[in-house]
C-alpha cells in the first residue's frame, strides 16, 4: 500500500491540538488523523508562530517545521496539504476595520493549487466572499487537485444510514429537510447546509432566502464585520425545500411522501418512520454504525479520489455551491429576505469569520 506525505499549514486547533478539547475519543486534528491512517505519513508543519511549530514538533515527532508555506512545499514535496489556519487571519471575533477583507483560506488554497499539490484539505469556509470562492474553484479545477473541506458530517458514518434511507426510497419522494440548531452563518451553517445537501444527494440549489437573527442589522458597503447568527430556506432542483429552525441540538430531518428519517443529538442516534397499512407512520429499524474518525475518512477520501482519478465526496464544485448558498443568506438579508438564485450574490459581499 502506498503512503502519502502530509503537511499542515496552521498548527493550532484543527491542525494539531483540538484532540485535547474532549469532543471525541477518535482522531480529530489533522495531525492525529494523519498518524492514525496507514495510508498517510505526517512529514511537516508550518505556522507563523515559532512556539506553535516547536509544540507541534514535540507532540507529533515531526522535525520539519517551517514559518513559510511555499518553502515547506518546495522542500518537503507533500502529496497532501491541509490548510488549518484561521479563515480571516485573526482570532478576533470581529473585523478590526470596515475595510478588512483578509481571506487566508482562499489565498493559501489558490497558491497550493498553483504549486501543483495533488491533494488539498481546506478548513471551512473556503472563502469569505464569492469573488474569492470563484477564484478557488477556477484554481483547483485547473490544477486537478483532489479537494475536500472540513464540513465533517459529510464524512461521518453515523449519517450514512440516514442518507441511504433517503436515496434508497424508504421515505418515498423527499420533500422537506429541516435542520434544528441556532447557528452562525459561515462557521456553523456552512456545516448545516452541506449536511442537508449531502443527505439528499447534492442536487443543484435553485434559490435561497434568509435573514440574520438581528433582523434590523444593515449591511454597509458590502461588508459584514462578524459572523452573524442566521436562519435560511433553500429550494433544490427536484422540488425539495430545506429550512433551518433556530432550536435543537444539531438534528436533521428529511420528510418524504411515505415517511421520514431523523438524525438526533448531533448524529448520535437516528430514527426512520414509514407509512404503514393503517394511519400514521411506523418506526422501522436503522443500522447503528460504530463511529469512525471523520477526519481520517475525509483525508482517506482524498487518497481514494487521487488514486482513482475521480471526484472526492466534498469536491470543489459542491463546496462552491454550498459557499454560494451561505453567502446568499447574507445577500437575501440585505434585500429584505427575498428569494434569490445563488448566482445573484454580489461577488464582493464579504462576511468575516474566524
Amino acid at each position: 500500500m502506498k503512503t502519502y506525505r502530509v503537511a499542515i499549514v496552521g498548527l493550532g486547533r484543527m491542525g494539531s491540538t483540538i484532540d485535547d478539547e474532549g469532543h471525541t475519543p477518535l482522531p480529530y486534528s489533522v495531525a492525529a488523523a494523519a498518524q492514525a491512517s496507514p495510508r498517510l505519513e505526517l512529514v511537516a508543519g508550518c505556522d507563523l508562530v515559532a512556539d506553535k511549530c516547536a509544540a507541534f514538533s514535540e507532540r507529533w515527532g515531526v522535525s520539519a517545521t517551517y514559518q513559510g508555506m511555499e518553502e515547506m512545499v518546495k522542500q518537503e514535496r507533500p502529496d497532501l496539504v491541509a490548510v488549518c489556519t484561521r479563515a480571516a487571519g485573526t482570532d478576533q471575533r470581529e473585523a478590526p476595520s470596515s475595510n478588512y477583507r483578509v481571506d487566508v483560506h482562499a489565498d493559501l488554497t489558490i497558491r497550493l493549487a498553483e504549486m501543483g499539490v495533488p491533494m488539498l484539505y481546506v478548513e471551512k469556509a473556503v472563502a469569505c466572499s464569492m469573488a474569492r470562492a470563484d477564484e478557488v474553484l477556477a484554481a483547483v479545477t485547473a490544477s486537478g487537485s483532489a479537494f475536500n473541506t472540513g464540513v465533517l458530517r459529510r464524512f461521518d458514518n453515523r449519517y450514512g444510514p440516514v442518507r441511504e434511507a433517503v436515496l434508497g426510497g424508504r421515505i418515498g419522494e423527499p420533500r422537506v429537510v429541516i435542520h434544528y440548531a441556532s447557528s452562525s452563518l459561515l462557521h456553523g451553517h456552512i456545516h448545516s447546509m452541506d449536511t442537508v445537501s449531502w443527505l439528499i444527494g447534492d442536487p443543484a440549489i435553485q434559490s435561497v432566502r434568509g435573514e440574520f437573527e438581528d433582523t434590523d442589522y444593515e449591511i454597509v458597503d458590502g461588508h459584514v464585520p462578524f459572523d452573524p447568527r442566521a436562519t435560511y430556506q433553500m429550494r433544490f432542483e427536484g422540488g425539495v425545500e430545506a429550512w433551518s429552525v433556530p432550536g435543537g441540538y444539531w438534528e436533521f430531518e428529511v420528510l418524504g411522501s411515505q415517511g421520514s428519517v431523523r438524525s438526533f443529538n448531533n448524529g448520535t442516534d437516528a430514527q426512520l418512520r414509514v407509512a404503514g397499512e393503517g394511519r400514521g407512520w411506523e418506526i422501522e429499524p436503522l443500522p447503528a454504525p460504530t463511529p469512525t474518525s471523520t477526519v481520517v475518512s475525509c483525508l482517506e477520501d482524498l487518497v481514494d479520489a487521487h488514486e482513482a482519478g475521480q471526484a472526492t465526496r466534498g469536491h470543489v464544485r459542491v463546496t462552491h455551491q454550498i459557499t454560494e448558498a451561505c453567502l446568499a443568506v447574507a445577500e437575501s438579508h440585505r434585500q429584505a429576505g427575498r428569494w434569490l438564485a445563488p448566482s445573484e450574490v454580489d461577488r464582493n459581499l464579504y462576511v468575516f469569520h474566524i
